[in-house]
């Protein structure tokens, strides 16, 4: 029985979830009814319809009509889990994967698909069969082969030369060697080089193309080729042309009773993703191709023609009514501005241009092709579900009155819920809702409401907006490519450039000049009192120059881990005068964005900072970077981090691109490479936690601890997918979950330079110079952050790439030191003497406060 008695109760309890989620107040009432009797009328409205071969579903609307605003349904919620549990949940609970599966379009099955085209296969003729066919049809005079499909043959180079296909088919005009087993670029361009008459050629998915440049090899050799594995080469003409407007295709190669204007019958052109650079040619214009009428140029660069050319080619073509182009692109910024360039067009990107005119749109893409799950056969069904999941995930975060909780919540909606397709005109909205009926957070059921914000009628397709509340000023084009193929060639372009622009950054100099420091020791004797509260301090600081005070008002030195603002001066009475354990503007080296951000801005691209992206404003430059690693096969593992969270909270590893996009949901992120070969310690992955002292930004005064030590993941590392959510294999902070296996700092350099037979004072060095160089960056684009009264410590950590090149992860403000304080560690460097765990904060305020240099070095 429900603890509430009344409506009003329910608006109580419930009033900020209510306005949170966007609910109009007139629905309140019919949703509390329905919620209380667990009402689910959804199926008495909606209708569920399978489209694209069953491979998506839309939600029709089969009642006779609802007015805006005038009814709300219950969605359930079918999966619920945190994003580490996920594929735990899928093989351990019963029945979930299967319902999933089923819910995302992935439940076909492909292993009886692939058994029966292995059936086929086997009476499949091979290569040599095939071309003895085609021979014979020639020698008879019954065809002059012009088209020859050999794919999937496993023919390697040594079948490819002996099959001798110039001498055989001296006038073939298309090859496809597709899924073969050629290796050699040097063989297969000698073998298609003698084909004179070559004007199509798809060697995809043969070994070789994994080398740079092979495809150029090819293209140098054959002069007539105008189609190489999809693309246009540059010598591209009337018969490329011919072959996207459908005239030339196996069964006619060549057209040969049209030879005048070949081209003249061809209404409709898809030249999409042909990797076009010039749109000027002989064969593309009004005169050869009368009688256009569609055009769709999506994913070519055009990189050189001038936007007024191709617009005045464009406007050429008298019958051209309906475009595609990319917007921004090679067309421009602005659809409106197309659209006025273009005045016989009347849909431009399958929007009505009269529309595009009166709302005065820059950006219109109402053709974007939705990315439909992909797997392949024998791939695990849990598998399939992961990749697919997020197309379809929604995420809240629970909170309290004390916190709000470190982990987000994400969940599936039930069947109907999960048939609502996207639009940027959407009919319905849905909104999480925790019903709590006891009043509490600990009784809550989680639902989505739906509810229609406009007029519809029977046979509508039913809406949602995927990025309700998100404009462009929130990168909304970018990050519809989570769930929709966008262009990739301006996301390419936009990497690109910011790509040149951190290239051009020269090196930043140095600050120079003398140290303006001094002790604070006074003549006098008298002591220096210390206010902190940080336990460790008060324990373990025990030199007679200094002295615990509990009243920051009275303290000389203020040492606290909480951030000193105006508002907190005047609170605690701290004063200009006091010394303060932060400097001014410090963020821009301990918030994760701001020190990328710093270190770009200074230095450029370095070799010691991963590929990092802001995902709040760089989204557009990550997806190009994406895309360009995905096109050059190179790995495309990357690691997400909240800008200011510590110990891996809400970290994630993750190579899916929709996947890196809809984590955005959960809070300002940045993007970084992952370090996919890391150098390993008896297999497992580590990292290196430094000390920094600082005594002065200007001029740049910094010490490094001799004392650092290693924190060693607790499972031995592997790429396996599967791994990436278990956090003591790729993870190294083990101090506050996982078991600490604490190891003696010489001890595992010991260790180290046996196993990889390297020099670690080498290492050493190298690692110093990046720290250096990452707080001269922050000297250098931050002057402002320099303060007189301010003496401060940070924690650098440090992994070692294969190559046992340094690779800077973050610096953190005020680093816990419990291991510091705890054990006494031998320096490796310096003068190899063993450092007392309990002197570590002696020495630090005798550096920073009475300029000595026990167990550090001036970098």
């Amino acid at each position: 029985m429900n603890k509430f008695q009344s409506f009003d109760d329910f608006v109580k309890v419930h009033g900020v979830l209510l306005a949170a989620a966007g609910i109009p107040q007139s629905l309140y009432k019919l949703l509390f009814q329905k919620l209380s009797s667990d009402t689910f009328d959804g199926g008495h409205y909606f209708q569920i319809e399978p489209i694209e071969d069953g491979r998506q579903r839309r939600l029709l609307f089969t009642s006779d009509s609802i007015a805006k605003h005038s009814n709300l349904f219950l969605v359930d919620h079918a999966w619920t889990f945190r994003l580490s549990e996920a594929y735990k949940q899928l093989c351990e609970v019963p029945g979930l994967a299967e319902r999933m599966a089923a819910l995302m379009c992935v439940d076909v099955d492909l292993d009886s698909a692939a058994e029966e085209a292995g059936e086929e296969d086997s009476s499949k003729l091979s290569a040599v069969e095939i071309v003895e066919r085609e021979m014979c049809k020639v020698k008879e005079g019954r065809d002059d082969t012009r088209w020859l499909e050999l794919e999937e043959l496993d023919i390697d180079d040594h079948m490819l030369v002996s099959l001798d296909l110039p001498s055989k088919f001296p006038n073939l005009l298309a090859l496809s060697l597709c899924g073969n087993n050629l290796r050699d670029v040097e063989v297969v361009s000698k073998e298609v080089t003698r084909l004179n008459n070559l004007k199509a050629l798809w060697l995809n998915n043969n070994p070789f193309l994994e080398h740079s440049n092979s495809e150029a090899a090819i293209i140098q050799g054959c002069p007539s080729l105008e189609i190489c594995n999809s693309k246009f080469t540059s010598n591209y003409g009337e018969w490329a042309l011919g072959f996207c407007g459908g005239i030339y295709d196996k069964d006619n190669a060549d057209c040969t009773h049209q030879r005048d204007h070949p081209l003249e019958s061809v209404t409709s052109l898809d030249l999409s993703n042909r990797f076009i650079r010039n749109l000027m040619n002989k064969a593309f214009n009004p005169e050869e191709i009368t009688s256009l009428s569609y055009l769709n140029l999506r994913g070519n660069p055009l990189d050189q023609n001038s936007l007024n050319d191709l617009l005045q080619l464009l406007k050429g073509f008298s019958c051209l009514h309906s475009l595609e182009v990319d917007i921004p692109g090679p067309l421009g910024e602005s659809a409106a501005e197309i659209v006025e360039a273009l005045p016989n067009l009347s849909l431009l990107n399958g929007v009505n241009t009269s529309k595009i005119m009166e709302s005065g749109k820059s950006l219109v893409d109402s053709m974007l092709q939705p990315c439909l799950p992909e797997w392949t056969a024998g791939e695990p069904l849990t598998d399939r579900v992961i990749n697919a999941m997020w197309l379809y995930l929604m995420t809240y975060r629970l909170a309290d009155e004390e916190k709000i909780d470190e982990t987000s919540i994400w969940y599936v909606m039930d069947e109907l819920g999960s048939a609502l397709r996207h639009s940027d005109k959407p009919n319905f909205r849905v909104s999480p809702f925790l019903y709590m009926p006891e009043g509490n957070l600990a009784s809550a059921v989680s639902y989505s409401i739906l509810w229609p914000i406009d007029d519809v009628r029977e046979g509508d397709e039913c809406t949602r907006d995927y990025l309700f509340g998100i404009g462009e000023e929130k990168q909304r084009s970018a990050r519809l490519t989570a769930w929709f193929h966008t262009p990739k060639n301006y996301f390419i372009k936009e990497y690109e450039i910011y790509k040149n622009t951190l290239q051009s950054i020269k090196i930043a100099s140095p600050v120079q000049g003398s140290s303006i420091t001094s002790s604070l020791c006074r003549g006098d004797g008298r002591v220096l009192h210390v206010y902190a509260d940080i336990p460790q301090v008060e324990k373990y600081l025990t030199r007679p120059e200094f002295v615990i005070t509990t009243e920051p008002k009275d303290a000389d030195i203020i040492w606290t881990s909480m951030q000193i603002d105006e508002e907190t001066k005047k609170a605690t009475g701290i004063n200009d005068e006091q010394y303060i354990n932060q400097f001014p503007f410090e963020a821009c080296l301990v918030m994760k964005h701001h020190l990328a951000k710093t270190i770009q801005k200074a230095h450029g691209l370095v070799e010691w900072l991963q590929p990092t992206y802001n995902l709040e404003t760089q989204l557009s430059q990550l997806i190009g970077d994406f895309h360009v690693r995905e096109r050059e096969k190179l790995d495309n593992l990357w690691i997400l981090k909240p800008w200011n969270m510590a110990r891996t909270i809400d970290t994630t590893i993750n190579s899916n691109l929709s996947a890196i996009i809809r984590l955005m949901e959960t809070g300002p992120k940045i993007c970084q490479k992952y370090i996919e070969h890391p150098a390993l310690f008896k297999g497992r992955k580590f990292d290196l936690r430094y000390i920094v002292l600082v005594r002065s930004m200007n001029p740049l005064e910094i010490f490094l601890a001799e004392v650092f030590w290693v924190r060693l993941a607790n499972n031995t590392y592997t790429l396996e997918k599967h791994s990436f959510d278990q956090y003591e294999t790729h993870f190294t902070v083990m101090n506050y979950r996982g078991k600490l296996n604490h190891m003696n700092t010489l001890d595992f350099v010991k260790e180290f330079e046996k196993e990889h037979e390297v020099n670690w004072l080498d290492i050493h060095s190298r690692i110093r110079n990046m720290i250096k160089s990452a707080f001269e960056a922050a000297a250098a684009v931050h002057p402002e952050m320099h303060h007189s009264k301010s003496r401060a410590m940070y924690g650098v950590d440090v992994m070692l790439d294969s190559h046992f090149q340094p690779k800077l992860l973050e610096i953190t403000y005020c680093p816990d030191c419990t291991r510091a304080v705890t054990y006494d560690t031998e320096a490796v460097v310096g003068g190899g003497e063993t450092v007392k765990g309990k002197e570590f904060y002696n020495y630090i305020f005798g550096c920073l406060f009475l300029n000595e240099t026990n167990h550090v070095s001036q970098l």
